[in-house]
């Protein structure tokens, strides 16, 4: 059987009790402050938005890379067929958009 517990062991774990009660009750104090409730909400904002401009961010990038694969080989060469026409048509359209603004302008 179990040895008698006395008045002094019954005493250190009513202290030792107490202190674990009262750091309980100070964490839980922490963690409803307005304050703290406040910082948690702002802090899963902010890892949301990182999420979200994360995936944004990869999102582009693989846009980018696709259309550049387009124009390019896999050595790294252009693809003169797709450039030379692709050229052309922004040369139209930055010539279009001149002569529309210097009409504009003279009219």
């Amino acid at each position: 059987m179990s040895e008698a517990r006395t008045p002094a062991d019954i005493e250190a774990d009513i202290v030792s009790r107490r202190r674990e009660l009262a750091a309980t009750l100070d964490e839980i104090a922490v963690r409803v402050h307005p304050r703290t409730i406040a910082g948690d909400a702002k802090a899963k904002a902010a890892a949301a938005v990182d999420r979200t401009a994360g995936r944004a961010y990869v999102a582009a990038n693989r846009a980018v890379a696709d259309v550049a694969a387009q124009f390019v080989d896999e050595k790294g060469s252009p693809r003169l067929e797709r450039v030379i026409p692709v050229a052309f048509v922004a040369v139209a359209l930055v010539g279009g958009l001149f002569a529309l603004t210097a009409r504009r302008r003279r009219g």
